[in-house]
């Protein structure tokens, strides 16, 4: 059997010619992501929100979205269909321990995790887990604007900010934060109430983690957070990163 190649040249050699549709290279196929939205313990009313910002970004950037909150898709052969899951505030123990190994397995193969807000929020018995995000929740005083510092200017998801971001959010204090991760945002502690982490306060942050990628945002708690342009882009950002190969 001749290669489409090399039959033309046979064809063009004996004054043939042929249909050169047949040498199209395929297209590759659209980048798949799975949202991740199941939630044990407080769900957030802005999920539903996050879900449609989402679903907007794919249709503009060209992927294609799928969101579940059945922990049954999380099979090995299932998320090698995906090159990207998003935790989207779960909340809980989302995952039992055959779907948390798929997952792990995933992740190992090259795959890709992203997380917003309360997914640091989850499966807090699972260290693994932990380390993927880079830390865990530990609590968080009220909604309030806080003043935001662009450690890195030169990444996707920070790239249209300046050097520092001004929005409304609820600002998490955390656990078990890893020393391995890149902080993108650090939370100006000074102009807010309650934060505990001092001068050092990541609020962002990205790594490579056991074979894939991890990307964290902690912002994301209200509904309006997925309808502001640099929330958006930030976002579009971070899965810009994860898809990276």
């Amino acid at each position: 059997m001749y290669s489409p190649i090399r039959l033309l040249l046979l064809l063009s050699v004996f004054g043939c010619s042929m249909d050169t549709d047949i040498l199209d290279v395929p297209e590759p196929s659209q980048n798949q992501i799975l949202v991740f939205t199941k939630t044990v313990g407080f769900r957030h009313e802005s999920i539903e929100d996050g879900v449609t910002a989402l679903q907007k970004l794919a249709d503009e950037q060209g992927y294609k979205l799928t969101t579940s909150e059945n922990a049954l898709d999380f099979t090995l052969d299932n998320l090698k269909n995906y090159q990207l899951v998003i935790f989207l505030s779960t909340t809980g123990d989302v995952l039992n321990g055959d779907q948390q190994r798929a997952f792990e397995g995933y992740v190992q193969q090259g795959g890709a995790y992203m997380g917003i807000h309360a997914a640091s929020d989850t499966e807090h018995d699972w260290p693994w887990y932990g380390n993927l995000v880079g830390g865990y929740f530990r609590n968080h005083p009220q909604i309030q604007n806080a003043t935001i510092q662009v450690k890195i200017a030169n990444h996707p998801a920070t790239s249209h900010l300046g050097s520092t971001w001004e929005r409304l959010d609820e600002w998490y204090n955390f656990d078990d934060l890893s020393q391995d991760t890149t902080i993108l945002l650090n939370l100006d502690e000074t102009t807010y109430q309650g934060g505990t982490h001092g001068e050092n306060h990541p609020i962002s942050w990205y790594h490579e983690f056991d074979g894939g990628r991890s990307f964290y945002t902690g912002g994301g708690h209200t509904k309006e957070s997925f309808t502001e342009p640099d929330f958006i882009d930030h976002l579009q950002g971070g899965i810009e990163w994860c898809l990276e190969k």
